[in-house]
């Protein structure tokens, strides 16, 4: 907030949230933290933590069964009423469109308060793994009428406006992403935890940090890693991990039967997450369903280069030759792989192509361009 602009009361809603583990939960989290500095009013509606105590902004979180790690905030919209007329907000921001964001969305409509939304997932993409066929045209007309009702939509990435755009989604805008440069950094390698994995001098690592569920596509990165390490000499293949970073849906069968070379990680958070990141050799990222992909972001502020898929979201953060490499989708990871785990001096070139590009998404800017969109959505500020 720059002198002479107006405080705002600014109020979100949303079904994730920090300590929760999850991109859209870390940006979340950071616009809180931002705007509060910034010296605006922020008030934050979303499900309760276990063991945290009941206030009227912290609504009932039901656990899908199916998919335990997604929380589904449960509260009417004469319930948001009152959380409306306690905070008085200039603007609301609904991030999900879960059942706590449509009754804010019908609460808001009724009380004729401004509201952004943003849109973070492509459910209606995931519809079709834990539904039914055709669930992902329903899921998408709810999410189209949905968006539609809001003063504006923020995505984060080109190719998720350009989709939107065309399927009738209106008003339409670039949220973009950056990331905390110290907090993901290479000098947070850890030469012992890779020690602990049985990796000596010559022993590579490679990353995903993400959901561990069918929607990101993590069944073609086990097979594409299996054939790697069957490519590779028997003392490479030796000194050849690949960690899973996270928890969800496909954790238990996981565990279960893990595969040769992979080591499952569990949830990490904060420096644990950034001491991972930088102590691996490249991410692996075989997600094609992204937004925008918070953990490539992350990846190459760690200085990693990136393998992914030619996909929305990840194309957008990928330089093919420079920071890492492309694949068109359904094809094959593997001589990629193999290429960046045999030459070490190609690495540490597109490793630094990655932390570089990394330094010069600083938050600021983006949060600067954001503030300023809320308050023309407010009426702007006074002179």
């Amino acid at each position: 907030m720059t002198q002479g602009q107006r405080v705002l009361r600014l109020m979100l809603v949303t079904e994730t949230f920090p300590p929760e583990v999850n991109g859209v939960a870390r940006t979340l989290g950071r616009w809180v933290e931002t705007f509060k500095k910034r010296g605006h009013l922020v008030s934050v509606v979303r499900p309760r933590q276990p063991g945290e105590a009941k206030e009227l902004e912290r609504v009932y979180g039901m656990a899908l069964p199916f998919y335990r790690q997604v929380r589904l905030g449960v509260a009417g919209p004469l319930r948001l009423l009152r959380i409306l007329d306690k905070h008085g907000p200039d603007l609301v921001h609904i991030a999900t469109e879960g059942p706590l964001g449509l009754s804010a969305l019908l609460s808001c409509l009724w009380r004729g308060v401004p509201v952004a939304s943003s849109f973070h997932t492509n459910f209606d993409h995931y519809a079709n793994h834990y539904a039914f066929w055709g669930a992902d045209y329903l899921a998408f007309a709810y999410l189209r009428w949905f968006h539609n009702q809001t003063a504006v939509t923020l995505v984060p990435s080109k190719e998720t406006q350009r989709r939107l755009t065309q399927a009738g989604v209106q008003r339409v805008e670039i949220w973009t992403r950056g990331v905390d440069g110290e907090l993901f950094h290479p000098r947070h390698r850890d030469e012992a935890l890779r020690a602990s994995l049985g990796l000596g001098r010559l022993g590579i690592l490679l990353i995903y940090v993400g959901r561990l569920a069918v929607e990101k596509n993590l069944a073609v990165l086990l097979q594409a890693f299996a054939r790697l390490r069957a490519s590779l000499s028997p003392d490479r293949r030796e000194q050849l991990r690949l960690a899973l970073v996270g928890d969800g849906p496909l954790s238990d069968s996981l565990q279960a039967n893990t595969p040769s070379g992979v080591v499952l990680a569990g949830e990490r958070h904060g420096a644990e997450l950034s001491r991972w990141y930088a102590s691996a050799d490249l991410f692996a990222f075989p997600s094609v369903s992204e937004t925008f992909g918070n953990v490539v972001l992350e990846a190459q502020a760690s200085g990693l280069p990136v393998v992914g898929f030619d996909s929305p979201g990840v194309n957008e953060q990928v330089t093919p030759e420079v920071n890492g490499y492309l694949v068109p989708p359904g094809g094959d990871l593997v001589p990629y792989l193999e290429r960046l785990c045999l030459d070490e001096a190609l690495r540490r070139r597109m490793g630094s192509a990655a932390r570089a590009r990394a330094e010069r998404l600083d938050w600021k800017p983006i949060f600067d361009e954001l503030e300023q969109r809320y308050y023309g959505l407010c009426g702007g500020s006074p002179p």
